[in-house]
């Protein structure tokens, strides 16, 4: 069963949570965070991103960036832009997007969920990703952007939440995408309990929805700091990480979708006839062209929207080969484009659904791609089946709206 337990957030002082929250560190690049950050003195991209304070071009995996992230935190600490809560306690963090709301439970998970795969995964990581954070983490000492999880529904769960989020919360915001975040704060003793016991009793597995490096970088470090105290009990904050865990029936996964640089050769027209051997193609006006069921894609080339819909017998049925990613991988990706391995391709990218179909074709119209291909979004009871069955989806299969925001709470080890 799944372990949770309270702790005593660093959190922002209630006036400045809008200006201190900021979106994680890995959806956007140094020059996106500079921009976000400018001429705000409390956005946590200054830790987060901490390269933004120093010279333009620096190698961000040097360790003055890592050193200047803890300079900056160390700062908001004594200046009173973060305080530390008096005593443990469990929080409830809502957000609603264009209407629709989810609700998560902060707490701290454990890193030996996590090796003993109570915290279920379906993605790989990279190395030097997890690398980056490792060291993120050591030199800040803390874990400030948390792990986006989900969870069986559970009705003692939403009985308290709902309780929850009757009463005035500490943080009530609306960031500068529409985003509205509320943070209210679970101090009762009581509730602290039963909602562990929830957990501990009833809830066998939780699932990495969004933050599989995040994730692997915390068990590594608790592991590493684990090894090197002779004194070890089990109970020191690094064994615990920041999440927010929501239950599954509240979230919603968007689509991933994938541009390519060139045709791999092929003139239009090869590329149509080579499709038509798998696919129902049909042309379509942009107004229609987002997918509207499983194995349904929509394809932008040469200015045209087309509908391709997968033949029958193009596709598994198991959890891994019925995933929309994994048919075009198999049927087009492959066979036509010769892309093999789309995590180190450097003919392909992805644009997360939130930015729309328009993004897809900006960039095919701009001469940066020649081919841009639309999919239908993975379901949450896909993902669980899949993380349930040890296996793990292709790369950049599922993105996840609204994305956490860094710097609302924060976990000292």
């Amino acid at each position: 069963m799944a372990i949770i337990r309270p702790f005593r957030a660093l959190r922002p002082a209630p006036k400045l949570a809008a200006q201190v929250a900021a979106l994680p560190y890995d959806v956007m690049n140094t020059e996106e965070a500079r921009e976000m950050a400018a001429g705000n003195p409390y956005s946590f991209l200054h830790v987060s991103r901490a390269e933004i304070d120093l010279p333009v071009g620096i190698d961000v995996h040097l360790p003055v960036v890592y050193e200047k992230a803890s300079e900056n935190f160390q700062k908001f600490i004594q200046n009173g832009t973060l305080v530390q809560d008096a005593k443990p306690c469990l929080y409830v963090y809502a957000q609603t997007m264009n209407g629709r709301r989810q609700t998560g439970l902060v707490a701290c998970s454990s890193i030996e969920d996590y090796f003993n795969d109570v915290i279920k995964k379906h993605e790989y990581t990279r190395p030097e990703k997890e690398q980056d954070r490792i060291e993120h983490m050591l030199v800040v000492k803390a874990h400030v952007g948390p792990i986006f999880l989900t969870y069986a529904p559970h009705a003692g769960m939403k009985q308290i939440v709902a309780a929850v989020v009757t009463g005035t919360p500490v943080n009530d915001f609306t960031s500068e995408d529409g985003i509205r975040h509320q943070l209210w704060v679970i101090d009762n003793d009581k509730d602290v309990a039963a909602i562990s016991g929830f957990f501990q009793k009833d809830i066998p597995y939780t699932y990495i929805a969004d933050g599989h490096h995040r994730t692997a970088s915390a068990a590594k470090v608790g592991q590493k700091l684990r090894d090197q105290n002779p004194a070890h009990t089990g109970q020191e904050e690094y064994n615990y990480f920041l999440s927010v865990l929501f239950p599954a029936d509240e979230l919603a996964i968007m689509d991933y979708n994938r541009v390519i640089k060139d045709l791999n050769g092929m003139s239009k027209e090869i590329l149509l006839a080579g499709l038509k051997e798998k696919f129902e193609i049909s042309e379509i006006d942009n107004a229609s062209a987002k997918p509207t069921q499983l194995h349904e894609f929509a394809m932008y080339l040469d200015h045209q929207w087309y509908r391709l819909t997968a033949f029958v017998g193009t596709y598994a049925t198991d959890p891994i080969g019925i995933l929309d990613a994994s048919v075009l991988q198999n049927n087009v990706l492959t066979p036509l484009f010769g892309i093999v391995d789309q995590r180190t391709d450097k003919r392909i990218d992805f644009v997360g659904g939130i930015r729309g179909l328009g993004q897809l074709e900006k960039r095919v119209d701009s001469g940066e791609m020649a081919v841009a291909f639309a999919l239908y979004p993975v379901s949450l009871p896909q993902l669980m089946d899949i993380a349930d069955s040890g296996n793990v989806m292709p790369p950049k299969s599922t993105w996840f709206e609204p994305k956490l925001r860094d710097g609302l709470v924060c976990h000292l080890f």
